[in-house]
């Protein structure tokens, strides 16, 4: 394994931690969001600029981790052969998880336009997604079970 391989896989790894750190704690803001009474201004805007915030340095985090994994895969031949069914199972979930993000940015757009028409506990269970993907997405990578 040559050393540009660790680095790009090492820095995958950890872009990828990063960036669902942020999908693990913005669906949590919306939970609050959702919560805030009518007449606290104050929270709400609060809130929403941290929302703000976090999608956009989750979108930030997002893209060296896509690149660093095609690198690995195109680049490197990661999952090149017979037996790695897993990669594509693995890549399938990677597009559930930009599906994930984008649909975490329009969750965003609502509340921005004072539209959001679903409950804190709706929000509670979607927040669970992006742990079932990141535990998914892990097993498949280390087990690699197909």
């Amino acid at each position: 394994m040559s050393s540009a391989y660790l680095w790009a896989k090492a820095l995958h790894i950890v872009f990828v931690a990063s960036w669902f750190a942020g999908l693990f704690y913005l669906p949590r803001l919306f939970v609050n969001l959702a919560m805030v009474p009518a007449d606290s201004h104050a929270e709400r805007e609060r809130l929403l600029l941290m929302a703000r915030k976090l999608y956009r340095f989750s979108s930030m985090l997002m893209v060296p981790a896509l690149a660093l994994g095609l690198w690995l895969w195109l680049g490197a031949g990661i999952g090149r052969g017979p037996g790695n069914g897993w990669l594509h199972a693995k890549l399938a979930l990677v597009i559930g998880v930009i599906g994930y993000h984008h649909a975490c940015r329009t969750m965003l757009r609502r509340f921005e336009q004072s539209a959001n028409q679903r409950s804190h506990r709706w929000y509670r269970m979607f927040n669970e997604v992006s742990v079932l993907l990141f535990a998914a997405i892990v097993i498949l990578v280390v087990v690699k079970p197909f």
